[in-house]
């Protein structure tokens, strides 16, 4: 980013190869929409060239990103008066459910949805949190720089954002069984 920031735009087709991909799965995590997450992408890495000469090398390039992410969903969010609220949590549910077996298919989608269910209803700033650290997999001082904060008090929005979601998964879990009964 130093070289673009120096007046060498090419290098800014290498910036895209190696972080579109993560960038568009922290966006997509945050709002579940591909087609705006996409417009959302190239949003960022259009910022990306304007406001080069504010990324100062200091920090971790990463970071400097994501908090350009995080302005471009606070300006749709804005743009389309509701916020963003639902998160595709099929990768963190492979992850709780490990190696199931075949005929345990319909339990693991039930779970899954559970889950995604009980992503959607995080506040955004749990859900963000959560998708940073678990599908992004940013370490907390990096998560610390992107949300202006300190590590310490990353640790405890991950913590109390991970009781939330256990809260609501079992509060979600506890409604659907009682229905089937």
């Amino acid at each position: 980013m130093l070289q673009v920031k120096a007046g060498n735009l090419d290098k800014m087709g290498l910036l895209f190869e190696r972080y579109h991909r993560p960038l568009f799965g922290f966006l997509f995590h945050m709002t579940g929409q591909t087609e705006t997450s996409e417009d959302m992408v190239q949003t960022v890495f259009y910022r990306m060239l304007k406001y080069r000469h504010t990324f100062t090398g200091d920090g971790e390039f990463r970071t400097w990103m994501y908090h350009l992410a995080r302005n471009v969903l606070a300006d749709v969010a804005k743009q389309n008066k509701r916020s963003a609220n639902h998160a595709d949590v099929t990768e963190l549910a492979e992850r709780i459910g490990g190696g199931l077996m075949a005929d345990e298919e319909l339990q693991r989608e039930q779970e899954k949805d559970l889950l995604r269910k009980a992503m959607s209803r995080l506040s955004d700033d749990h859900r963000e949190v959560l998708i940073l650290s678990r599908f992004q997999e940013l370490k907390y001082d990096e998560i610390a720089q992107v949300l202006n904060t300190t590590e310490g008090a990353i640790k405890v929005r991950v913590h109390r954002a991970m009781n939330e979601l256990k809260r609501i998964y079992t509060t979600i879990e506890s409604s659907r069984k009682a229905h089937e009964l």
